[in-house]
């Protein structure tokens, strides 16, 4: 019966190999989301700015000409018809935002919890990826 039990805790422990290969799959995991909040704060400052801008057009010139992109195409169209588009894409944006460093410190955490299981492979970070600003601010 010992000899059963050690042979099925050796088969539930993963070998330093397998744990490699799953820390590194978790760790590029976490860059990859990193990295799609980065792109999402990038797009946000651009739409802040944009916003701002417009805002300053809108009390004056509310009908002024303005043009926007969408899906590839160049579309004409007035001031107050574009901002509360802009607008509610910025708030989608922050939403995806929230959600995605939630799901960063998620993640973060279970590489913690797998690196304390199984130790850090060597030569790999102890933190993993470098966290995105979102993640680190809020």
């Amino acid at each position: 019966m010992s000899s059963k039990a050690a042979a099925a805790s050796k088969q539930t422990r993963l070998s330093q190999q397998e744990a490699a290969q799953q820390f590194q799959g978790r760790r590029s995991e976490l860059q990859a989301i990193a990295t799609k909040i980065g792109e999402l704060e990038a797009e946000a400052d651009e739409h802040k700015l944009v916003i701002e801008t417009l805002r300053e057009t809108q009390s004056t010139e509310p009908d002024r000409t303005c043009f926007r992109l969408i899906g590839g195409i160049l579309v004409e169209r007035t001031v107050k018809d574009v901002l509360p588009a802009l607008e509610t894409n910025m708030a989608g944006l922050r939403q995806i935002m929230d959600t995605l460093v939630k799901q960063y410190k998620e993640k973060e955490e279970e590489l913690r919890a797998f690196q304390q299981q199984y130790g850090a492979p060597a030569g790999a970070a102890a933190a993993g990826a470098a966290p995105p600003a979102s993640a680190t601010a809020a």
